[in-house]
Formats: structure tokens, sequence, C-alpha cells
């Protein structure tokens, strides 16, 4: 799947899918993106349902790897502060890749199985993990990880839908409005941190970011 047609023709059917939806992506619409022949989706992925499968598949495995690569630190609130940034990071980044991943529909004739969903929750175990953590330090309140967390998932995915969608933009907000800082912190008071713990934990510098590029 790493040949260099491969990667274009995943790239391509990720582009298609989000801007002009399903019935854009054909065999012979990629091939022609691409320049390449029908032949090269069978070869690389199987069918056109598999294309899609790989699509979602590289998306999450993306977002996993820059989520692994986060460092903890003794401040769990501020790791899980970082954890969202850099899904809106990738939300920004690879806008194509992210709205096949979250689509919520059939995408030309690909089911969502088990497995699929299993790959797709494994961004949400890193965060659950971190939410855990928070709670053993105290700084939310007793409750059940995984429900802390698909909260979270929602107001976060809620923020990229909607500022995918343009209601972000300046003539709505005022520029330089820190909105995703100010729901994050917003959640983790309503979580049980006092604002005081989440403003610090929010100010405070991520070693991610003080590595150089």
């Amino acid at each position: 799947m790493s040949t260099p047609v491969a990667t274009r023709l995943l790239t391509a059917a990720a582009r298609l899918l989000s801007e002009e939806g399903p019935a854009a992506l054909t065999t012979r619409r990629l091939a022609r993106e691409v320049g390449t022949s029908t032949m090269a989706v069978y070869t690389h992925f199987g069918s056109l349902p598999d294309l899609v499968r790989a699509v979602i598949h590289e998306g999450f495995q993306r977002v996993a790897e820059r989520l692994r690569a986060l460092p903890a630190t003794d401040d769990p609130v501020a790791d899980l502060f970082e954890e969202c940034r850099v899904t809106v990071e990738y939300a920004r980044a690879e806008p194509h890749h992210f709205a096949v991943m979250f689509s919520g529909s059939p995408l030309a004739g690909l089911q969502m199985s088990e497995d699929d969903l299993r790959i797709g929750s494994y961004a949400l175990r890193i965060a659950r993990d971190t939410v855990e953590r928070c709670i053993a330090a105290g700084r939310f309140r007793p409750a059940e990880p995984w429900l802390v967390t698909r909260h979270l998932w929602c107001q976060t995915h809620g923020l990229i839908q909607l500022e995918r969608a343009g209601y972000f933009g300046p003539t709505l907000v005022p520029p330089g409005t820190p909105y995703l800082e100010t729901y994050l912190r917003d959640f983790a008071v309503g979580a049980g941190d006092t604002l005081e713990a989440a403003t610090a934990s929010m100010a405070r510098p991520h070693p991610r970011r003080a590595t150089p590029e």
C-alpha cells in the first residue's frame, strides 16, 4: 500500500469523497486524477470499497501516530488539552481524510465493520487513558472514563465540523479569539477541575511545542 501510485490513489479518493461525494468515486475518475490505469485500483486495493476502507484506516493511523508521539507530563489535564489540539491540527491539515474518516454514512459501497470501528476507536482509547490519569490525579471528579472521553470527543469533533463549515470565520468570530482553548478549559471545569487549575494547564507550555522542528 506504500507505493507512490497507491499513495496518490488514497489522496485522490479522499479528496473526491470529501469534495464531491460518493458518486464521484469511480475507477475511471480515479485513474484520470492519478494518471494511471483503472486496473491500478484493483491491483493495489482489490475494490473501491476496500480503497475507501484504506483511506479511513490510514487517516486513523496518522492521527494515532501523532497522539502516541506526545510525551506524558506530570499534568494530565495539559496532556489532554494537547491531544485535542493535535486532533484539531490534523483535521485542519488533512481535511479530506478527516471528512471521510467521520462521514457517518456508507461510502462507495463500504459498510463499516466492527473491526473498522475498533480501529477508529484507537485514538479514543489514547484519550481515555489520559482522562483516567486526570481522574486519578484528582483533577476530574470520579466518573466512568469512557463516558467522559466520549463527551470530550463530541465537543472536539463538533468544533471541528463547525470550523470546517465556516462558523468560526472572521465575519462571525473576531480574529484571534481562542475558542478552542476556551472550550477545552470549560470542558475540564465541567469534568471537575477548578477554573484556576484548568487555566494554568492551558497556559503551560507542552514539550511537543517546545521541541524544535
